[in-house]
């Protein structure tokens, strides 16, 4: 009798020994190496410049100023010439040009008589009167050129001169200096206009500025980057007492992800070329990423309360864990059941669009862990059990799309990287373009079209 309670007892506990049995398969660490990736997009965003006249004028108002002409030959032309500006010039835009009035005071010494027996003589007047001009602009090399033409020349008095007892008008005598000097005054102005407007230092401090790469995750680390390549302009055109003229930024929009990205901007390599009409559409990728602590959480949900089954065996698995190694994600399987223990897989993720998932390609035991099952549970290693586990592993990624969006939406809603300086745009479609396998978790790139633009307000 005791012999056959002690047969009983072995056979129970070899009968419990081999249907639950505990496996312990090597472990593969994931890659130590954090990887730095990006994707490039060349695009064109939009800069619409716009500029008031006003603030031309009051920029031409502060370069000239007192004696703006000074003319001390007097046998040249029989004349010297100086010309104040007596109030502040007045800039308007008028038929599509730039008209410009000049309140002038004139001094001028004109010689007047013949040298015959020396009947000659120099008179002295104080004169006032105003300047008219108009002007063409074109920008030429980031300024602003204006080519003006006197159009007219109203004296407040007709200038006189008196002899013997009578007024006689030397109109005649300063008119020709005022001819002579007229392409001076206007070289002048427009000299002043294009001082004025030289939009190169401006604008290559908003394209250094728009070229600091933005951090659009923290958690994730990702990154924006935009590198100016040339910029495209086209004729100004004047309309309601406004500059306005399109520039258009070729540009490369980069997305990365690790390390913050140095800025390698190079005012030097960005070239102006002049257009007659500048595309305004953009295309880039965006990073949307899926953490493995994330992804690990929902496909453990997947497993919940179900059994895997065959030839009598039974195993549940309690927890999966996800990581990287070696240009695969592994796949962790924490089980109880039959056999107690973790057992380790390797996939390929991709990305089913008709569901936005991601679910893994090429499924298989790691070496070691194929090695343990074959010798104590070759049940586990059978192809049905390997299917089974791949249906399961799989994610929905509909909330990092989302989130990948959302987190490049508030640049494109009157972002202001600087004073002055407001990017506005629309994001047109947001679709899948490719996986990326990486340390912080699986990527999705997503391709990003639509249009920016970046307005520039005042001087």
């Amino acid at each position: 009798m005791k012999k056959l309670l002690l047969m009983g007892l072995f056979g129970f506990l070899g009968f419990g020994c081999s249907t639950s049995k505990k496996i312990e398969a090597l472990k593969p660490e994931p890659s130590s190496q954090t990887p730095f990736v990006f994707e490039n997009e060349t695009s064109h965003i939009n800069i619409p410049l716009e500029i008031n006249i006003s603030d031309i004028n009051t920029l031409v108002n502060s370069s000239l100023n007192g004696l703006i002409y000074n003319d001390s030959i007097l046998e040249d032309d029989k004349s010297e010439m100086k010309i104040w500006k007596t109030a502040p010039i007045k800039l308007i835009e008028k038929n599509g040009k730039i008209q410009s009035v000049l309140p002038l005071k004139i001094w001028t010494k004109v010689k007047y008589g013949t040298d015959f027996l020396g009947l000659n003589d120099t008179k002295e007047f104080n004169l006032k009167g105003t300047l008219t001009l108009e002007s063409d602009v074109t920008l030429q090399n980031w300024k602003l050129k204006a080519q003006s033409a006197l159009t007219n020349f109203d004296w407040d008095e007709s200038p006189t001169v008196r002899v013997a007892g009578k007024d006689v008008s030397i109109t005649y005598l300063v008119n020709p200096t005022v001819s002579l000097f007229k392409k001076k005054i206007t070289k002048k102005i427009d000299d002043s206009i294009e001082k004025s407007c030289d939009f190169k230092p401006q604008i290559l401090s908003i394209l250094a500025q728009l070229s600091t790469p933005i951090n659009t995750s923290e958690t994730y680390e990702t990154w924006f980057k935009m590198v100016p390549l040339e910029l495209f302009t086209t004729d100004a055109e004047l309309k309601k007492d406004k500059i306005l003229m399109n520039l258009s930024l070729k540009s490369v929009l980069q997305t990365m992800v690790g390390a913050k990205p140095k800025n390698t901007f190079d005012p030097e390599k960005v070239v102006l070329k002049q257009a007659s009409k500048v595309p305004n559409e953009f295309q880039m990728s965006v990073a949307a990423v899926s953490t493995y602590e994330s992804a690990s959480r929902i496909v453990s949900k997947n497993f919940q309360n179900f059994t895997f089954e065959a030839k009598g065996k039974k195993i549940t698995v309690q927890k999966v864990d996800l990581w990287h190694k070696d240009a695969k994600v592994v796949i962790a399987l924490l089980v109880s059941g039959s056999i107690n223990g973790t057992i380790y897989l390797t996939g390929v993720p991709k990305y089913e669009a008709t569901t936005k998932e991601i679910y893994f390609d090429e499924v298989n035991y790691v070496l070691d862990t194929k090695n343990v099952l074959l010798k104590s549970a070759n049940w586990l290693a059978s192809g049905l059990i390997l299917t089974k586990i791949k249906e399961k592993c799989r994610y929905s990624i509909v909330e990092n799309l989302t989130e990948g969006r959302k987190n490049l939406e508030p640049y494109f809603k009157n972002y202001s990287p600087m004073k002055g300086v407001f990017v506005n745009g629309e994001l047109k479609s947001f679709e899948f373009e490719k996986l990326s396998i990486q340390n912080q978790g699986i990527i999705a790139f997503i391709k990003a079209q639509g249009s920016m633009n970046i307005q520039i307000k005042g001087l």
